[in-house]
Formats: C-alpha cells, structure tokens, sequence
C-alpha cells in the first residue's frame, strides 16, 4: 500500500514543532518576533543588545519602519488552488528557493563566538544570499570556506565601505571575486557613523576594541598601510580598563596576540581603521572608477528617493537596496517601506531589495506585492545567532520561510509571481499604524 505524501516546507516545519511539543519540548528559538528579541537580550551582554537592537537618536525611524508594514493589510482571495507552492525567485541570473537576503551586521563576535561563521553555515545549508559585512569579525574567505564546506555553490554577496583608500577598495573587491561573490553592494547611508544614543551612553564602540575588521586585517593593503599610521588621536585616561580594552584588541588581530601587542600593529590597526574606513565626499562620478575595477553586478544600498533611483540607472548599476540602515543612521528617516513604491517605479528594470524593519512572512508578503525583487533580513538572524549560534540563525531562517508560505498560501497566491500580479492585493490602512 502506498504511503501518504509526507509534509515538506512549511507544513513540515510547523508539524515538527507541534510533534516535539507532545514530548514538552518547545522552540529553542522562539517563533514570535518580540519574544525572540527579547530572549536574545538575555543571551547577550548589554553592549552586545545595544549595538544590534539600536537605532539613531530616539530610534523613531525604527519606529516608522513598523508603522509602514502595518498600514498595508492584506486582502486574502478564496477558491485559489494553492495545494502546491513555489517560493523561489531569481536574482542576477541565480535560482533562490525563497525570496530573501541576509543583510550584512558588523561585530557579529558580540552576538556568539562563532559570529559570521555561524552566519555563513546557516545560509549556505538554505541556499540563502549572504551579504558579507564590510565589518565583519570574520573575513570573507573564511566565511567562504565555511560556505563551501556546507554547499559548494552557496551564494555571497560582499557589502562594500568605501575606504578613503581606494588601494584598500580595489583589494577588498578584488577580494570578493576570487571568493566568488556574485555582487558588489555599496552601501551609501553610513559614509559617517549615526548618533547611536545606546552606544554612547554606554560609551561603546566594538571598532575601538578591534571588534568588526576582520576585513581589514586580513587585507594585504591594510596591513601594508599600518607603518606609517600617525600616533596623534585622543587618548583616554589609562587605568586597568584601558589596559584590558588594548589587549583586548591585540587578541582580535591576527596572528601571536603579543606580537600584536609589542610591535604596536593592533592598536595601529584600529587607529587606520577609524581614520580611513568611510569617506564622506564619495559621489555619484565614483561608481565609474568602481565599474572599471569589476565585472560583477553593483548595487546601491540604502536608496529612499525615486530621483537617487533614476540617478542609479543613469550610472548603470545593476541593483538597488531599498534600506534606512534599519534605523540606525538618520532619526526621522523614512521608512523603507514608504519608498519602494516610489524606487521601483524609477528603476523598473532593476532588482529592488527592500529591507529595514522585516520582521515576519506577512512583512515578505507585503514587500513583494508592492514590487520588491526579494527582502533583506538583518536583526532576526543576528538574534537567532545569539540565542543558539548557527542553529538559532537556521531557525529564524527556517521559521520565516514557512510563514511566508502560509502567509502567500493562506491568501491565495501559490507562488510570487501571483502576489506581483494581483491574484491577492493589499488596501492601506492608515489607522493601523497609529
């Protein structure tokens, strides 16, 4: 006798949970978005949860994010034949099982030890794009590694500061296509460091500590670069703090620690960093020295307005990140949701990624039918990490996937062609937001 289909996707996750619920056991990483942030809080230290969670100033652009999802509901469609169910979408030319990007956060050695690595595996194993962080603690080849030991043909973005140095750029791109990293990924909005009122009240910044450049000490041309790094910035009051502070960063660079420490490379290591690793004057005539230096795809992160959109096309990058940094540079921004309308009509041809405020399938669902490409997923994974290293990150992956499918399925569209096309439709409700 022939054996019933098993569940697959979805419903297979969601029976998984309910069957290990009749033994007692329940998700180690919780399901509900406020209950996973806040058991993530517990998991790490409070310059850890202050780093991640935080935003700029009084963090309303966070704020502003979540009211923008919640004036956009629904409207499911009855009697779709929504029995089998396809998420997969393509970008630049790749084939993706589901329509979602893990954007790239620094210092991810705060959240768990394994940091990027963990990262790496997850998304490697779902077949999910990561965003290599320019600030990761982590570099790119390792996490590479890691990747290819999970899946060979694992998709990697790198996300790209743009250096005052631009030997340092050229290398670090120059590093990413012999990772095989399918895009390069400027992001825009951080060419000078928010006012992060959680950080600075705790008078914390992971960098200082040589936390979150991996990248650029494992560079060649960074390296190359510490000889000459002048010793004139500002000095903090010395104490026993201070001291564990600077071995502290001696342990982050790479290599014998006491080396590090004696020959004076990781403190110069953080002194380069924060002297070179933004440059504020960089303008739309930049991005031609950068096409001349690749053959991959270049994308802009952090567009908010139709007219940089258009700008975009006019210098012929190949995709655009609709993103406010999660909140976490402009205080009173707006919300990413609010401009995809507006950055998809100025860019038809283009891949639009939406991301900042993503929080479950229903948000995926709603960016799509407004005319996303595919979603960028960045405080969820980094709060799975925290809470169960690279099985916390595959959690939250895994979670979100079946909640997007029962969320496009419920509504009657079997696969993400029918949510751009209208077979199920939002209506705006701005009383939902208030």
């Amino acid at each position: 006798m022939s054996q019933p289909p098993q569940p697959t996707g979805a419903l297979a996750r969601q029976q998984a949970i309910y069957s290990n619920g009749m033994s007692g056991a329940r998700p180690t990483v919780p399901t509900d978005y406020a209950a996973l942030e806040a058991a993530a809080e517990k998991a790490m230290s409070e310059q850890a949860y202050a780093y991640i969670a935080g935003g700029a100033g009084r963090e309303s652009t966070m704020t502003a994010n979540r009211r923008a999802f919640e004036r956009w509901r629904i409207v499911p469609r009855m009697l779709r034949d929504v029995e089998a169910r396809d998420t997969t979408t393509t970008l630049f030319g790749r084939r993706l099982n589901t329509p979602f990007v893990l954007c790239p956060i620094g210092v991810l050695e705060m959240a768990h030890a394994d940091a990027d690595i963990a990262v790496a595996r997850a998304a490697a194993a779902r077949g999910v794009p990561m965003l290599f962080s320019n600030q990761a603690s982590r570099s790119m080849e390792e996490c590479t590694a890691a990747m290819q030991g999970i899946n060979p043909d694992a998709p990697r973005w790198f996300q790209l500061y743009w250096s005052k140095s631009d030997a340092l750029v050229e290398s670090l791109v120059a590093r990413a296509e012999a990772c095989g990293c399918e895009a390069i990924v400027v992001t825009l909005d951080t060419t000078l460091l928010g006012w992060r009122s959680r950080d600075l009240d705790l008078a914390h910044l992971p960098f200082l500590l040589g936390q979150g450049i991996a990248q650029y000490t494992s560079d060649p041309v960074f390296r190359a670069s510490l000889a000459d790094v002048p010793d004139d910035g500002p000095r903090p009051k010395i104490n026993t703090r201070t001291l564990r502070n600077v071995l502290a960063a001696a342990r982050h660079y790479p290599g014998s620690s006491l080396r590090a420490l004696t020959s004076g490379q990781a403190l110069a290591a953080v002194r380069q960093f924060i002297a070179t690793y933004s440059r504020p004057n960089i303008t739309w005539a930049d991005l031609a020295w950068l096409r001349q230096r690749t053959k991959l795809p270049i994308v802009l992160k952090g567009i908010l307005d139709g007219e940089d959109a258009r700008l975009a096309v006019e210098h012929g990058v190949d995709g655009l990140i609709v993103s406010n940094h999660g909140g976490r540079q402009v205080d009173g921004a707006r919300a990413s949701l609010d401009a995809l309308v507006e950055v998809v009509a100025a860019a038809p041809e283009l891949p639009v990624i939406l991301d900042s405020g993503v929080r479950g399938g229903a948000d995926v669902f709603k960016a799509l039918a407004l005319g996303a490409s595919a979603v960028g997923i960045g405080r969820p994974y980094a709060y799975g990490l925290a809470i169960d290293g690279e099985a916390g990150v595959g959690a939250v992956l895994d979670n979100l996937a079946a909640d997007f499918e029962l969320t496009m399925a419920l509504a009657g569209c079997r696969d993400i062609d029918a949510i751009r096309a209208g077979a199920s439709r939002l209506v705006r409700d701005d009383h939902r937001a208030d």
